[in-house]
């Protein structure tokens, strides 16, 4: 009866969500509430599940979540992201123009929320292909893929920081294994893709659309660089430092503190202030006026997050976990592929990837709470489905068809399997990597 229970509270999130346009945490709400006196619980329980899943879920990632979209917003507005796009531009040259977009697109996505990436890589890919005279499918999807690829695999990413606190896993080594599989991943999707489909022609650009320089003074290359590659930097150094220091030594717990997500966020915040605001010349009180505007773009998705555990919790607090683990043990998959079939089906369903990976985490939860799966590699594996099939029910496939003035069918032929082509090779990464470790 559990499990009919739970299949029928996705269905109803995937009717609330996306039949129904019904806000994402309102649906997380009403699904909890329902989910908790369906399966037995007293409504007061329920309400103690929901404001204890709230609790946990945001208040062990609120802050890293809020410094990472301060940090993207300095980075746009300072305009380090354009630096580091005309100095790759002409290290590169036209000729070499693909990988200069995937680099771009690969740094980049280290930092910037993919809503707020997409929309500054955008006149880029437009200028480039204007200036080159290429087509924009060519241009684009090498800086796409690997924003898309960081969105779902790297932290300081919304998404796998919660599935790292929710799963158990260590932050740091989850984005050393992100890299090695973002650098492969990016290339096949990016500019390998894009060679095969550089055939899809749009329409021309227009001059006026590529007028994207930025007003007044921008950065340096080299506080760029630093910048936005210092969170990534020093979660992989206190990752490798990790390995080389007893766990009782001064060292270790060293190690330890450095290690730390909101440590590492807030120092590159405090640096990027000085270097991409400060020095800069601009004025401290509207430093802080972007970083107040970073905080209220991201409002809905912390309270998507906060919905999603509050469903987790309701499941958890029920005796839906020991259904759920009968089930899932029953399976012939490996759990790593089972975790990103389970994401991947609801991708397909809710279209968010953030929803459709903390969802999962939170029907998943129970069954690898004491098994002995890497946690790492299951984040990965969780984030890697979250980005299968993106289709009609995802605002990003929107975005794509009108700014590349692409038809629905093209939209499906380039940006779906791009975003599929993406998640077959995380799960495929993954598994690989489970085997070496």
């Amino acid at each position: 009866m559990s499990l009919f229970i739970l299949l029928i509270c996705v269905l109803l999130l995937v009717l609330l969500i996306s039949w129904w346009k019904v806000n994402a945490f309102l649906a997380f709400l009403l699904l909890s509430i329902t989910a908790g006196l369906a399966l037995g619980m007293p409504f007061t329980q329920v309400v103690t599940s929901v404001n204890k899943g709230l609790g946990d879920t945001l208040g062990a990632i609120l802050v890293v979540i809020v410094l990472g979209a301060m940090l993207g917003k300095i980075i746009a507005v300072s305009g380090a992201a354009r630096r580091i796009s005309m100095f790759l531009q002409d290290l590169f040259g036209r000729r070499y123009i693909l990988w200069a977009m995937t680099l771009t697109g690969f740094i980049l996505g280290i930092t910037l929320y993919y809503s707020v990436g997409f929309m500054l890589i955008i006149p880029i890919v437009l200028s480039v292909s204007y200036y080159y005279k290429l087509p924009l499918i060519y241009v684009g999807l090498p800086i796409l893929a690997p924003l898309s690829v960081m969105q779902g695999l790297l932290p300081p990413h919304p998404a796998p920081v919660i599935l790292v606190n929710q799963l158990h896993a260590d932050m740091s080594l989850t984005a050393v294994y992100g890299l090695l599989l973002s650098i492969p991943i990016s290339i096949i999707a990016g500019p390998g893709l894009a060679k095969v489909l550089m055939h899809y022609k749009v329409g021309s650009v227009s001059a006026h659309l590529v007028n994207n320089e930025h007003n007044g003074q921008m950065p340096g290359i080299f506080s760029s660089l630093i910048t936005v590659l210092m969170p990534v930097l020093l979660m992989v150094t206190a990752s490798v430092l990790s390995y080389f220091t007893g766990t009782h030594s001064s060292m270790a717990a060293f190690v330890h503190v450095i290690k730390e997500p909101v440590l590492i966020m807030l120092l590159t915040l405090l640096t990027a202030t000085y270097t991409l605001g400060i020095r800069l010349k601009k004025p401290f009180t509207a430093i802080m006026d972007f970083y107040a505007e970073a905080v209220k773009d991201i409002a809905l998705i912390l309270l998507i997050i906060a919905g999603a555990g509050m469903l987790k919790q309701v499941f958890a607090d029920s005796r839906l976990n020991e259904d759920v683990i009968k089930l899932l043990s029953g399976s012939n998959l490996p759990p790593l592929l089972l975790a990103w079939v389970v994401c991947a089906f609801l991708r397909l369903c809710l279209g968010s990837a953030t929803v459709s990976s903390l969802t999962a985490a939170g029907i998943l939860y129970p069954m690898f709470l004491h098994s002995h799966v890497n946690r790492e590699l299951l984040v990965l594996a969780i984030g890697s489905g979250s980005l299968f099939g993106s289709h009609v029910n995802d605002t990003g496939f929107w975005l794509y068809k009108e700014y590349f003035n692409l038809s629905v069918k093209d939209t499906f032929k380039t940006w779906t399997l791009m975003e599929s082509l993406i998640s077959l090779l995380g799960i495929g990464g993954v598994l690989i990597i489970d085997r070496l470790v």
